[in-house]
């Protein structure tokens, strides 16, 4: 059974277009570095420079780990950290944003 992971993260002011352009097509070793850590889904919604994703992944923590030292994620985390105004640094245990409501 997959986990739904909701995230928030925000853009540096005036890099909405950057971010905008580098996520207009991600690369197939970073498609596939995401899928072998077990990401079936990954939507990123932006209002301004805020950021909103919803995560669909085997297990998140496991996810997060194997990307911590994936050459292929290093290397957008680096391109991400120009962009965000709080830089991933992947050694948390986060569980993403808590869950409020769902609709029965």
């Amino acid at each position: 059974m997959s986990e739904k992971i909701a995230l928030h993260t925000r853009l540096k002011p005036g890099k909405e277009a950057e971010y905008d352009a580098v996520h207009a097509r991600i690369s197939d070793e970073l498609e596939a570095a995401l899928r072998a850590a077990g990401v079936t889904d990954w939507h990123i919604w932006r209002s301004g420079r805020e950021l909103f994703h919803v995560v669909e992944v085997d297990d998140y923590r496991a996810m997060r780990r194997a990307l911590a030292t994936n050459p292929v994620n290093i290397a957008w985390q680096a391109v991400m950290g120009e962009l965000l105004e709080v830089e991933d640094d992947y050694t948390g245990l986060d569980r993403g944003l808590p869950t409020v409501w769902k609709l029965p």
